[in-house]
């Protein structure tokens, strides 16, 4: 069974960093686009980071030049580095395993990161 685990988030106050892990299990990530989504309260979820097969990476423009998406195949572990957090980071971040030909995409449970003023 597929199973994607985050880990690293917590609390942090404005300007500091944190780095988020995801794993994942029973898959191989080698040929497959990672991708990093946040959801704040009330709102909807939201594409943050993501990575391809061949380490292109995008990012929404909100976090550009503050995060950075890592991925390590041999690992099969996928990261999010946040630097300069500002409280509208705060949310659950997913990470998300994103096969090809359509097949939907696998979910990790989140990680809670909150900043605070």
């Amino acid at each position: 069974q597929v199973e994607l685990v985050e880990s690293g988030g917590g609390s942090v106050q404005a300007g500091g960093s944190l780095r988020l892990s995801c794993v994942a299990s029973a898959i191989q990530i080698n040929f497959k686009t990672m991708a990093w989504y946040r959801q704040a309260p009330g709102k909807q979820r939201e594409l943050v980071a993501q990575i391809t097969r061949d380490f292109n990476t995008t990012y929404t423009d909100s976090v550009k030049g503050r995060f950075t998406i890592s991925r390590d195949n041999a690992k099969s572990a996928v990261y999010l580095q946040m630097n300069r957090l500002k409280p509208d980071d705060t949310g659950v971040y997913y990470c998300s395993l994103i096969p090809p030909y359509g097949i939907p995409p696998y979910w990790g449970r989140g990680t809670q990161v909150s900043v605070s003023s």
